[in-house]
């Protein structure tokens, strides 16, 4: 490249180019090309901005803290443990509050065991026998209560059963015959939410800010009181979906879902918990060996000889588990300017579709095509040339 050509390039390092338009005068790709830009600015203004408030910065990392209490108390008066008063300390697990509790509503009891020898129960496959070589000593019975001795009890019986060191008469009840804390459906849940949006440094909870100390006695929540966290126990399992008294006898599991979702652009009033609860466990599935909640737990006891005891329950309950989420938006120009520059740059994609329809699909695309692209050939060149000299020419003969 000689010295000439390497001054036009840097020369050319300054110049402005600009785009040449072809203003078509065609009413059906004109009319296509404005609703193509009112479609895109309805989705700009409409759905970025106004639905999904495109503007704002958002914070989806939510600090939460659950605090539970219970309260209720209830009468029952059984041929297992005769009369009895329940109350928090008796059916509430665990008691330290947490967002996922169980709140106890029916029991097995098998009172006075002690570990012992004894007959395993006659529905545990892996335990029945016809004679002592089926029970082998030391082996565990699968899915029992303890370990085989060696010997068949009831030898030649249809109904024969290893005999087994365990807890001492074993658990034969499945399941339980009636409801036993019915009164339960009119205990009251306590549901303290914390929130914090780190990002902002909001914070808020879902308890009235008064100095009222009756306030948290005589409220209970419904959709016209959002700050009262006062839940009627009867009322949860009912807008979860389900009766109490059916799912009370064999337990199931609830979920209490607390949604904040927050516009910090405007007061902060405003950013209020919403609530949902749902019912979690198989509830369709109510005759399936899988359906309901339970868990055993024992109290242990000595008597006066020395001898180690324990009362073993089989605990039927409802439980409940506090779910929290929530996101929380403010206004910024970070995101602003970014919907903004791609609503512009969908114009353009507008404007691209609309050049494809004019120079390809319609009658006089080539007529349009022609009036859009200038083609140029090294021929067309060469002609050039040879008319400038000629011009060149001619004027240097008529000086």
């Amino acid at each position: 490249m000689g010295q000439g050509g390497w001054k036009g390039l840097c020369l050319s390092l300054f110049d402005y180019k600009t785009e040449k338009y072809v203003i078509a005068k065609n009413k059906k790709v004109g009319l296509l090309y404005r609703l193509l830009q009112l479609s895109i600015l309805l989705y700009l203004v409409v759905w970025v901005f106004m639905v999904k408030k495109g503007y704002q910065d958002i914070d989806t990392s939510l600090q939460s803290a659950v605090i539970t209490k219970v309260k209720g108390v209830a009468f029952t008066n059984t041929s297992e443990l005769g009369e009895r008063l329940w109350d928090v300390a008796d059916y509430v697990i665990p008691p330290q509050g947490e967002s996922v509790f169980v709140v106890m509503t029916n029991l097995i009891v098998t009172p006075n065991q002690r570990q012992d020898t004894c007959a395993e129960n006659e529905d545990i496959l892996n335990a029945k026998c016809s004679k002592d070589s089926d029970c082998h000593p030391g082996e565990a019975v699968v899915a029992g209560n303890g370990v085989k001795t060696g010997r068949c009890l009831r030898v030649g019986s249809a109904k024969g059963t290893c005999e087994i060191f365990a807890w001492c008469p074993v658990e034969t009840k499945s399941k339980p015959a009636k409801l036993l804390l019915d009164e339960a459906e009119e205990f009251t849940i306590y549901i303290k939410n914390s929130i914090r949006f780190p990002k902002f440094n909001f914070s808020k909870t879902n308890v009235l800010d008064t100095k009222n100390s009756s306030f948290l006695k005589t409220c209970r929540f419904d959709l016209n009181n959002l700050y009262c966290p006062i839940f009627r126990l009867g009322s949860v399992v009912r807008w979860a979906g389900s009766n109490f008294q059916e799912m009370a006898l064999e337990g199931g599991v609830i979920g209490i879902h607390i949604e904040w979702d927050c516009d910090l652009d405007k007061a902060s009033s405003e950013c209020n918990p919403q609530y949902s609860f749902s019912r979690l466990d198989n509830r369709f599935a109510e005759k399936s060996i899988s359906s309901g909640y339970n868990f055993r737990f024992a109290k242990y006891y000595r008597d006066a000889s020395g001898v180690e005891f324990r009362t073993l329950m089989k605990a039927y309950g409802i439980r409940f588990d506090v779910m929290v989420n929530g996101k929380a938006g403010k206004f910024s120009i970070i995101p602003t300017v970014i919907n903004v520059s791609s609503g512009v740059a969908l114009m353009g994609a507008g404007a691209f579709f609309c050049d494809l329809v004019l120079i390809y699909f319609i009658k006089k695309s080539h007529f349009y095509r022609g009036k859009k692209y200038e083609e140029v050939s090294s021929g067309h060149l060469e002609e050039r040339k040879v008319n400038v000299e000629q011009l060149q020419t001619l004027q240097a003969v008529e000086t």
